[in-house]
């Protein structure tokens, strides 16, 4: 018969060092209350816990009933529980600057006679750009340490799998930049009469970039560290959604931890009285549980029914931990 084989509060007692949890899925399956509720749960077993969103469209704010955007909050009448919605366009604005410093440098190294800023103008109008930037902000934040437990509501699955894969990426392309700039370096010493050894910034900067992404990586691939959920609904398109993306996770080394149902209806709720649109609501759920039991097999964690009201703030989200952490 199928049913969960280790649910979620058994995964997390046996990844004891469990620091970095990150909660994907499609959008409007429930990661954003996923994500509260287990920070929150990590916080009431007195571990200093992070929650962060990395999602661009934010919902954490109005999770919680407080403002927590642009800033480290504590969490209102939570020990041990802090919030933040990262800024975006403060992330980009500096990551701008950052970029326009390096292609100077670069162009000082070349002797280019030209201003940087169309070249920065260039470089940030790829859609991808928000996302590097939101990366890097979340890297920031996971090499600070300073809390115990980092919680992170991470945007729709596609965008979470390009912002988590870039570790890779980056370190593949750094790479490359290294190799290049050695040659240039190396070519443009043997041409010149001078047996001086010229400051190269931008070659220390790559090497910087290669070792903070190698280290990026080693987190977010360690088993031990890091833990990457699911949440979907007993739908098709959500099903569909994390199918694709927990390959690909498998595929980055990430740990994928498992996956949560959101929004089950209650049987115990409904009968041969209750409302037809109901009765078939549950009959086409009860088909998708045959599907989710049969290609996440035992990799379901959790089963969160399909509440009478929104959940807000941390008393509804206390009120959900009961079915997360059962």
């Amino acid at each position: 018969m199928a049913g969960i084989e280790k649910s979620m509060a058994q995964y997390v007692q046996d990844h004891s060092k469990l620091k970095f949890i990150f909660f994907g899925g499609k959008g409007g399956v429930g990661k954003t209350v996923m994500a509260g509720v287990t920070a929150m749960w990590f916080a009431k077993q007195g571990r200093r816990t992070m929650l962060a969103s990395t999602n661009p469209v934010h919902s954490l704010s109005g999770l919680l009933d407080q403002n927590v955007f642009g800033q480290q909050t504590q969490v209102n009448g939570v020990p041990n529980l802090w919030a933040l919605e990262i800024d975006t366009k403060d992330t980009i604005e500096r990551s701008k600057a950052d970029i326009k410093n390096k292609i100077q440098w670069f162009l000082k190294f070349a002797e280019i006679s030209t201003q940087a800023d169309a070249f920065v103008e260039s470089a940030t109008m790829n859609p991808a750009f928000e996302e590097s930037a939101m990366f890097e902000n979340m890297v920031d934040l996971m090499f600070k340490n300073e809390y115990d437990v980092y919680v992170f509501d991470t945007a729709p699955t596609a965008n979470a799998r390009r912002l988590l894969g870039m570790s890779k990426v980056y370190s593949l392309w750094v790479n490359k930049m290294l190799k290049s700039r050695e040659e240039a370096k190396s070519l443009r010493e043997l041409l010149s009469f001078s047996k001086k050894k010229e400051a190269d910034p931008l070659m220390d900067y790559l090497v910087d970039f290669r070792d903070r992404m190698a280290h990026a990586q080693q987190l977010l691939t360690d088993d031990a560290l890091t833990a990457f959920f699911f949440v979907t609904l007993p739908e098709a398109l959500p099903i569909a959604v994390i199918k694709r993306f927990i390959n690909w996770f498998h595929d980055f080394g990430i740990p994928v931890g498992g996956v949560l149902v959101n929004m089950l209806i209650q049987k115990d709720q409904v009968n041969t009285k209750s409302p037809e649109f109901v009765r078939n609501r549950v009959a086409m759920q009860d088909s998708y549980m045959t599907q989710i039991w049969s290609d996440f097999d035992g990799n379901v964690r959790a089963l969160i029914p399909l509440l009478d009201d929104e959940v807000r703030g941390t008393a509804a989200l206390g009120n959900v931990a009961q079915y997360v952490f059962k």
